[in-house]
């Protein structure tokens, strides 16, 4: 096998070992770092490995490439590092302790909104997304849930935080790619989508208790009633 399918293969940066140090003086965590200001910045839609070199003042990409092999591993890395802002300490019973842990997630994708965008193709098997996973288990697993309906359980929970950052940032993007305001762009949009613009904008908006923060904790309560523990195996 060539050294270039070696660095690619198994299809996940997190399923291969980290390159052996050199003489580059970035390192991996400079690079992500230098993502995340760029994505933050400019949006996913700008994001490149040229783009990169221009932000580290490196003159070639494959500066880049001796620490980070594809573009596909840097989206990986940065993901799985926004999931680690998202650590909190927790108190209550099981149903709050749950709560706290998915909703710290769901503001930190809110706070990086690209991330959101590349869940559904970069996300699942950092350490940092498998310790939120790992975390929400172990609470349920202490307030007695088990066997298949432990699985169930856990994956209603975090699958219901990605449906609904994905779905949150989506809105967000339509928006911003229009370059309005969210009122203005509700007023121009709900007609055309058939919907009151005062509605559409009380949705759209972070602070509105109609809005995707106040949908997201009505939602996660909805789930979390409808869960109980019961042994199943």
């Amino acid at each position: 096998m060539r050294e270039a399918d070696r660095r690619t293969a198994l299809g996940s940066v997190w399923l291969r070992d980290e390159p052996e140090p050199t003489r580059n003086r970035l390192s991996r965590d400079d690079i992500v770092a230098a993502a995340i200001r760029v994505l933050d910045r400019d949006g996913l839609d700008a994001f490149s490995m040229r783009a990169m070199a221009a932000e580290l003042g490196t003159a070639a990409t494959s500066a880049l490439y001796w620490r980070i092999a594809t573009k596909d591993d840097l989206l990986e890395l940065i993901v799985d590092t926004v999931f680690a802002e998202a650590f909190v300490e927790t108190e209550g019973d099981w149903r709050e302790q749950v709560t706290d842990v998915v909703t710290a997630a769901y503001q930190a994708l809110w706070e990086h909104p690209w991330a959101a965008r590349l869940l559904p193709t970069h996300a699942g098997l950092g350490p940092n997304y498998q310790a939120l996973t790992d975390r929400v288990q172990h609470i349920l697993v202490t307030a007695g849930f088990k066997g298949t309906h432990l699985d169930s359980a856990v994956s209603a929970v975090i699958h219901y935080l990605i449906g609904s950052a994905v779905a949150d940032s989506a809105w967000l993007s339509v928006v911003r790619r229009s370059g309005l305001s969210e009122p203005r762009w509700a007023s121009r949009s709900a007609d055309r989508m058939g919907v009151d613009a005062g509605h559409l904008t009380a949705y759209l908006s972070r602070e509105s208790t109609a809005g995707p923060e106040a949908r997201f904790a009505s939602g996660l309560r909805v789930i979390l009633v409808g869960l109980r523990p019961r042994q199943i195996f």
